[in-house]
């Protein structure tokens, strides 16, 4: 069981399983989400020590009773698909980056402008928004209907509205207006614009993200290994170069 989860993807592993872990000890009353859930007036303050994990685990707080399942569920399914398979997220790390910044921007849209206290609900948006861009044709099953893959985003915000409230279903498009604005600022403008991609994978992430060498990189289209590093110790013992050849020197 250990080896199936290190093998899953990184970045939505962690967030699924932190968010199960998390909520299902907030619900069953071992842990007290107030101390959790995003709270500016305890972040951005210098009366106390301003507690610094809140915009994070804010984002590990699912809905209650079914919700500690569901929401998980929706947000590994797009977000592995996206960190597996998408050709934007060709580099290691970065995914990492994207979820980086679309959590930013949730912070200040969903946390900040709406006065929010948890995210999970607009992340996993943000991954369903990016998955239907890339994926628009692709048939998708929300519960019990079937239909495109572009449709998905508007269908789970329209749940929202329904099941919980217009507040709860304005707190999650802050999502899709973070994927958005990544889309427009990492492919729109570059290529329609004119303009650069200042969103770039700095290369400590890119190394962190890295397989080691010889390992495998499942990919959605095929598998990926990793290069190991040329063996070049024979050839500082013996003096001698791996490459083969007669040894004449230039003009003989």
């Amino acid at each position: 069981m250990a080896d199936v989860f290190w093998s899953l993807p990184p970045v939505t592993r962690t967030i699924a399983a932190l968010a199960v872990t998390v909520s299902a000890a907030g619900y069953a009353g071992l842990l007290n989400l107030y101390h959790v859930v995003f709270i500016p007036q305890l972040i951005f303050t210098t009366k106390v020590i301003p507690q610094l994990w809140r915009p994070f685990t804010a984002f590990f707080i699912t809905k209650p009773k079914f919700g500690i399942l569901l929401d998980p569920f929706w947000l590994y399914q797009y977000g592995s698909g996206l960190e597996r398979e998408s050709a934007r997220f060709s580099q290691p790390g970065d995914f990492f980056v994207y979820t980086m910044f679309v959590g930013s921007v949730i912070v200040g849209l969903s946390g900040m402008l709406l006065n929010q206290p948890v995210f999970l609900q607009a992340l996993s948006l943000a991954y369903a928004y990016t998955y239907a861009q890339d994926n628009p044709t692709r048939q998708v099953n929300f519960f019990i209907v079937n239909f495109d893959a572009k449709y998905l985003p508007f269908a789970m915000l329209f749940l929202t509205f329904v099941m919980e409230s217009p507040e709860a279903a304005m707190a999650q498009a802050t999502g899709l207006i973070a994927a958005h604005l990544y889309d427009f600022l990492t492919r729109i403008w570059p290529t329609f614009g004119g303009g650069s991609n200042y969103i770039r994978t700095p290369e400590g992430v890119k190394r962190w993200f890295a397989p080691r060498g010889g390992e495998a990189q499942p990919r959605g289209f095929g598998t990926a290994f990793q290069p190991r590093a040329p063996d070049t110790a024979s050839a500082r013992t013996t003096g001698r170069s791996t490459f083969t050849g007669p040894g004449r020197r230039l003009g003989d």
